[in-house]
């Protein structure tokens, strides 16, 4: 008996050992150059500052389309449909900022191989605030560097499942539009979603993560995490666990703080998926003197530090689509519109 359960147990620390190497492999593939490669382009002037309906935020959602499509990563459509189209009307009718034109989230899909039904949803804003007084708002950190985030990160998960290391749960990459209207997009999404939100397990959102704020000058290997901890346990324990195993970057929670006055846990994609009592992560590098400014651009991105944070989320979801339990809700409450 005791060399049976010798047995079993070396069975099991050989598999932790062979999912962590695995997931080491597929990070390494997350580069500081190809993140500045896509960045230069999608951040640049001829996408005109990616205004939510207006055709620089048109053209951005087909260079996340063509993206995909290269790559072969599938739209969960089933078909070359990439596209979640949001009317004027339904956008207008939501929006603080007046009438706005037809948009759309752009999203792709890994299917799981072993619980397809439970889905991680991976999300940033692919919109900005396009261009005032003749001037672009490059949108470089806000929301660029979450966009090419998941770029990468879809990419890798990609190159392990063509390999025969899908992950076992779906994954969907989800880039809303008009967050900067009132998180719009991700509104959307939740209230028409393309897959059930009770089979939604959680939501990891990028929202700037290329910068370093005016708090870590001196010590710029940080991210802040915000609401990893408002609805699961599991969550946050997950995400402690996985960064101290693999990426060893000072998780900062001060705007994770109820009382915060930034309310930063509000302001941002997640918290449409957080309403619905689906446990999220939000990641951040806070805000910067080119936050909201035409000179928020791409050669002020610190693309080593934006690719380590981005392997932290790649490292997170694996864990999340791997493990044997779907994580536990346990801090469930009626959240509020705002």
């Amino acid at each position: 008996m005791k060399n049976l359960l010798y047995f079993f147990a070396v069975l099991i620390l050989i598999g932790c050992s062979t999912s962590k190497e695995i997931s080491k492999k597929y990070a390494k593939t997350i580069t500081s150059e190809e993140l500045k490669e896509h960045l230069y382009i999608y951040a640049s002037d001829e996408f005109e500052g990616r205004n939510t309906g207006e055709p620089g935020q048109k053209k951005a959602a087909k260079y996340l389309k063509d993206f995909y499509i290269k790559h072969k990563i599938n739209s969960p459509n089933g078909n070359d449909n990439y596209y979640q189209t949001i009317t004027s009307e339904w956008l207008s009718k939501n929006s603080r900022r007046g009438d706005l034109k037809n948009s759309e989230n752009v999203l792709a899909f890994i299917k799981g191989t072993e619980k397809p039904d439970e889905i991680i949803v991976i999300s940033a804003h692919l919109d900005h605030v396009g261009t005032k007084n003749g001037e672009i708002y490059n949108g470089a950190d806000d929301d660029g560097s979450g966009t090419v985030a998941i770029l990468e990160i879809a990419q890798a998960f990609k190159k392990a499942a063509k390999r025969g290391k899908g992950p076992k749960r779906s994954i969907l990459f989800l880039h809303v539009t008009g967050e900067e209207k009132g998180l719009l997009g991700s509104k959307y999404y939740t209230e028409n979603p393309v897959f059930p939100l009770k089979n939604t397990i959680c939501n990891l959102n990028i929202d700037m993560i290329g910068r370093i704020d005016k708090f870590h000058k001196t010590d710029s290997n940080y991210v802040y995490l915000i609401g990893s901890d408002k609805l699961s346990t599991d969550l946050h324990k997950i995400s402690d666990s996985i960064n101290k195993k693999f990426t060893n970057i000072n998780l900062d929670y001060r705007y994770n703080d109820e009382d915060d006055p930034n309310r930063f846990y509000y302001r941002s994609d997640h918290y449409n998926f957080a309403k619905h009592n689906i446990p999220v992560i939000f990641y951040f590098n806070g805000t910067h003197e080119d936050y909201h400014k035409p000179t928020d651009t791409p050669d002020k991105i610190n693309y080593d530090l934006l690719a380590k944070r981005t392997r932290l989320v790649f490292h997170t979801a694996w864990e999340l689509a791997n493990r044997k339990e779907r994580i536990v809700v346990d801090k469930t409450k009626i959240e509020k519109d705002l």
